[in-house]
């Protein structure tokens, strides 16, 4: 979840995507909104979103570091007043968890906040063997949160115990799995986790992977989708189904594959490209919908209106 275009230029292999044509998705949610306003003040560039099981958006913005809150049910979000943000210029990864939590990355920092904006914990990271965090996406599982760091090949880790998070600590570098790859390039994006937490999947858009990680003994393993390159953004993972937002060296847009039951190997099944994206960067499921954020980071500050486009999952079955 990240401004792709003008940090990823430098280093990216050829991406042979095959076209595949999805079915098209049920008619579902047709009372609901197709497009959702994030903000029409200049400069907010959206960038992560969750969708809570009610129907509650988060999204939050690149451009300010603010947060916005809205409901599927209503075309507009308005500021969500979460308090200690003032200092974070940016605000990228944002999830939820099921307490209804606000967990949101951005610069060095973790933020929790509560459903009314009060802050409820700040867990700062110390920085990789380049230098600062630039701390990019993030999965919340039963027992920890995992974050990525754009500037860093580093996954961190902050234990949760009795509801709290702990310290932010560096958990993988992620070097070994791909030792001659120039580390600055690695561009640690988008992470999901399977229900259980024993299983993580990390995208690099510099490597143009999907990276597999053992949580129990950290063996990491590039998944294998055949002969694709696929170094998505944003992902959302359910069950065997991942969705992954792809927006460099591939027309942009959302590409879903069907995974095996390890999470190993897997093959696309559909592509969702062109309108009515605009340079998307991330998505969350509900129902069956997706929900992707055009961010315009590819020409920032962008023009408002900022949105959020909803689409029909064509993975979803007509009842």
């Amino acid at each position: 979840m990240r401004r792709v275009p003008a940090r990823t230029a430098c280093l990216a292999a050829a991406v042979l995507l095959t076209a595949l044509a999805g079915a098209p998705g049920p008619a579902v949610a047709r009372d609901l909104p197709d497009t959702y306003v994030v903000s029409r003040a200049p400069g907010v560039l959206p960038e992560g979103i969750a969708v809570t099981p009610d129907g509650t958006l988060y999204v939050s913005s690149d451009g300010t570091g603010a947060l916005y809150r809205g409901h599927i049910g209503h075309p507009e979000l308005r500021p969500f007043p979460a308090r200690g943000l003032e200092q974070r210029p940016s605000s990228l990864g944002v999830h939820t968890d099921r307490r209804g939590r606000v967990f949101s990355v951005g610069g060095a920092s973790l933020t929790v906040h509560d459903r009314h904006g009060r802050l409820l914990a700040t867990r700062t990271a110390g920085g990789g063997p380049l230098g600062g965090s630039d701390l990019n996406d993030l999965v919340v599982t039963k027992d920890a949160v995992y974050v990525t760091d754009w500037a860093n090949p580093v996954v961190y880790r902050a234990e949760i115990r009795g509801g709290t998070p702990g310290p932010l600590e560096p958990w993988l570098d992620i070097r070994a799995a791909f030792p001659r790859f120039p580390p600055q390039y690695w561009l640690l994006n988008g992470i999901v986790a399977n229900e259980a937490g024993t299983t993580l999947l990390v995208a690099s858009n510099g490597t143009e992977a999907v990276w597999r990680i053992d949580t129990a003994d950290k063996d990491v393993t590039r998944l294998d989708l055949g002969e694709q390159s696929f170094g998505p953004d944003g992902m959302v993972l359910r069950g065997r189904t991942l969705y992954a937002v792809l927006n460099h060296g591939a027309p942009h847009g959302v590409y879903i594959a069907r995974l095996d039951a390890e999470l190993r190997t897997g093959m696309v099944t559909h592509r969702l490209t062109g309108e009515p994206f605009d340079l998307p960067t991330t998505l969350a499921r509900h129902g069956c919908r997706l929900y992707v954020v055009n961010s315009q980071l590819d020409e920032p500050p962008g023009r408002p209106p900022y949105t959020v486009s909803a689409v029909d999952d064509p993975t979803c079955r007509t009842s």
